[in-house]
C-alpha cells in the first residue's frame, strides 16, 4: 500500500521510527533492503548543527540506497528551527521531521522534545516557520500527551496541519509513561478522525498481526515501527508479506540470524571504523540473539570483542 507525503511517494506504508544510538545508517540500510517505505535518522539537535558540532556530520549521512529518507530534527527555537532547515534543505534527504515527543529527560528539560506538548502555541510556531523556510515535506512526531493529565494529540495534530505538516506520526503514550505499559491506539484514531494529513500510528508494533490491527482499529495511512525492529529488521518483509497474502512467515532461523549479524558488524565497521563499529554492535548483537539458546552467553562474551576477527569467530561459532 503507497503512502504519499506532500510530494514524495512511498512504495509502502512501513516506517522505520527514528530512534537515537540505533538507526544509524547501517541498520537504516538493513531495514531498507526488508522493504521499509521510509527510513528515519536518529534525532539530530539544531542548535548541534548551528554550532558546527562535530559529530552531527556523520548523524546526517546518507547513502542513496536508503532513500526515501526522513531527517529528524529537534529543537525549541522557531527562528533557529527555520534558518536550519533552510541550511540543510539541499541535502540528500526527502523529508523533514520534527522531533515532538521524545521523552528523554536532557531532551525535555531543555524544553524540546516531548515538552513541547505542554505549549501549543510554540508548536504553531515552530512548524509554522520551518514549513515555510523550505520546500519539501515537513512531518511531526508526537507523543498522546505529556501526562495523563493533558492528553491532547488531537489538539496539537490540528495545530500542525494549520501550520503547514504534510502528515504527523503519533505515538499511544505519554511522556510520562517512556516506554511501559501499553500504547494507545485510540488516540491514534481520534487523530485520524480529526485531521486530513496523513498520520502514522506508532506504539507496539512487533509483529506482522500488529501491524493489521493496528492499522484495522486506527485507521491510520502509516505504521511506524521502532523497538519491534531491534535486532529483527525483518520485521519489515514479514508484514509486508501478510500484507500481501494473508499469510504469516516463519521467523528467520539462526543461520540468517547469524549472517545478518555479520553483515551488519561489516557495515559498521565499514561507515564507523573498528572500534566504535565493534562497540556499536554489542547492543544489536543482544537484541539479535535475544530469545536465543545460551544468548546470555554470547552477550557476556560480545562485551569482551575488540576486533573484527573476534566478533566474526564468536558470531560463527554460536
Amino acid at each position: 500500500m503507497k503512502l504519499k507525503i506532500g510530494n514524495v511517494t512511498l512504495e509502502n506504508n512501513l516506517v522505520l521510527a527514528p530512534m537515537a544510538g540505533v538507526t544509524d545508517l547501517p541498520f537504516r540500510l538493513l531495514c531498507k533492503e526488508q522493504g521499509a517505505g521510509l527510513i528515519c535518522t536518529e534525532m539530530i539537535s539544531a542548535k548541534a548543527i548551528y554550532y558546527r558540532n562535530k559529530n552531527t556530520e556523520s548523524l546526517m549521512q546518507i547513502d542513496e540506497r536508503e532513500r526515501p529518507v526522513s531527517l529528524q530534527l529537534f529543537g525549541s527555537e522557531p527562528d533557529l528551527m527555520a534558518e536550519i532547515a533552510r541550511q540543510i534543505e539541499e541535502r540528500n534527504f526527502d523529508i523533514l521531521d520534527i522531533n515532538m515527543g521524545c521523552p528523554v529527560p536532557k531532551v525535555v528539560n531543555n524544553g524540546e522534545g516531548s515538552a513541547l506538548m505542554k505549549n501549543p502555541r510554540l508548536v504553531h510556531e515552530i512548524i509554522y516557520k520551518v514549513s515555510r523556510a523550505i520546500k519539501k515535506p515537513l512531518t511531526v512526531k508526537i507523543r498522546k500527551g505529556f501526562t495523563q493529565d493533558s492528553v491532547n494529540a488531537v489538539e496539537i495534530a490540528r495545530i500542525a496541519q494549520d501550520a503547514g505538516a504534510a502528515a504527523i506520526a503519533v505515538h499511544g503514550r505519554t511522556r510520562e509513561q517512556y516506554y511501559s505499559g501499553q500504547a494507545d491506539w485510540e488516540i491514534i484514531r481520534q487523530v485520524k478522525e480529526a485531521v486530513s494529513i496523513p498520520v502514522i500510528g506508532n506504539g507496539d508494533v512487533d509483529t506482522p498481526q500488529k501491524a493489521a490491527a493496528m492499522a484495522r482499529e486506527t485507521g491510520c495511512d502509516g505504521i511506524m515501527i521502532g523497538r519491534g525492529v531491534q535486532g529483527n529488521p525483518w520485521l519489515f518483509s514479514r508484514i509486508l508479506h501478510y500484507q500481501e497474502t494473508g499469510e504469516i512467515l516463519p521467523p528467520p532461523d539462526k543461520e540468517e540470524i547469524k549472517d545478518m549479524m555479520l553483515r551488519h558488524g561489516r557495515l559498521q565497521l565499514e561507515y564507523k571504523g573498528a572500534y566504535t563499529g565493534i562497540r556499536e554492535m554489542r547492543k544489536h548483537i543482544a537484541w539479535y540473539t535475544s530469545g536465543m539458546p545460551h544468548s546470555a552467553a554470547v552477550r557476556r562474551k560480545v562485551n569482551e570483542v575488540e576486533n573484527w576477527e573476534e566478533l566474526e569467530e564468536l558470531i560463527r561459532t554460536m
